[in-house]
């Protein structure tokens, strides 16, 4: 008796042993969550096309004229954001001898630009997309177009336009000239 007792008692605890490691090597249930936390913040960006050519159709000195096409993708903060789209002359015409935004040969030479383009896509309140005849400078930062708070742009892209002109002094010298322009977007 003191036998079957014995080989009894080590069966069960070969059993309990065995059935116990199973639920002991399982420490996590079926399912699982987590909390995804993210901050959108305030984006800005653009692209500009590469090349842009001013050119004279008419007689007696018809101003230059050109345009220059942007798409712009931006996000303001809410309530108290806002933004722009500059434009600076960063390397004057050149060579010497033709037109000059920081030197022109003859007072009252400029070139300017009207901006024009499409508001924010989703939410364009406080949005100005236009300005009309500004002076571009080789020295400070003039606007294209600013910005409100929440402006949202459409994810493709909005449009802007630079429409160009430029003098056509009798003073400039025949040949060809390039002048650089660096459009800066910003938003926040």
């Amino acid at each position: 008796m003191i036998k079957n007792l014995l080989i009894t008692s080590i069966l069960v605890a070969i059993t309990v042993a065995f059935t116990s490691f199973p639920a002991n090597a399982q420490l996590g249930s079926g399912t699982g969550t987590t909390t995804l936390n993210v901050t959108v913040g305030a984006e800005a960006g653009l692209t500009v096309a590469a090349t842009s050519n001013l050119t004279s159709v008419g007689t007696n000195f018809t101003s230059f004229t050109g345009s220059t096409a942007l798409t712009y993708y931006l996000r303001t903060t809410q309530s108290t954001g806002a933004g722009s789209i500059t434009l600076k002359v960063t390397t004057d015409f050149s060579p010497t001898g033709g037109p000059s935004v920081a030197t022109p040969p003859t007072v009252g030479d400029a070139l300017t630009y009207t901006s024009s383009g499409t508001t924010p896509g989703n939410n364009g309140t406080g949005a100005v997309m236009a300005f009309t005849n500004v002076t571009a400078s080789a020295s400070a930062q003039t606007n294209v177009a600013t910005f409100g708070a929440d402006n949202r742009s459409l994810f493709a892209g909005n449009s802007e336009t630079v429409a160009w002109t430029l003098t056509n002094d009798p003073k400039y010298k025949t040949g060809a000239y390039a002048a650089t322009v660096t459009f800066t977007i910003s938003a926040t």
